[in-house]
């Protein structure tokens, strides 16, 4: 799939951290309850730290429990959807739809939001840029 923002697996490597290239580009996972932005409360917009796209906004952001920053809805148009049968389980994995980064997995369960949906992002995946005042 073509992306807008396309580089190669040595710009990436020198662009990212090796933990943030095994999330972003090797579709990796990072651990539960210790990541950056778990507990995060501070408003503003995250956005894919691979390519800057602006993903989901902190009134989208809620704690679920899940031990990675949670959210009902990514702005508009931002994401693409994959199926992911990965590990043994069927999910769908969510990606950057400007750079193809992979940020986490979109679950179906409810948690009691709009949508019915919650997004689990790994902060690895993100940047926040905090509302300005």
């Amino acid at each position: 799939m073509a992306y807008e923002v396309e580089k190669t697996d040595e710009q990436w490597r020198a662009e990212l951290s090796p933990e943030e290239y095994a999330v972003l580009r090797e579709a990796g996972t990072e651990r539960p309850f210790v990541n950056e932005y778990v507990d995060t409360e501070t408003e503003g917009t995250y956005e894919c730290r691979a390519c800057g796209s602006e993903l989901f906004t902190s009134d989208t952001k809620f704690h679920s429990g899940c031990g990675w920053p949670s959210f009902y809805q990514p702005v508009t148009d931002t994401v693409e959807y994959v199926e992911d049968n990965s590990a043994g389980m069927k999910r769908v994995e969510v990606r950057c739809a400007k750079c193809g980064s992979h940020l986490g997995h979109v679950f179906p369960d409810g948690f009691g939001t709009p949508t019915g949906d919650r997004y689990c992002m790994n902060s690895l995946s993100l940047r926040l840029t905090p509302k300005q005042s």
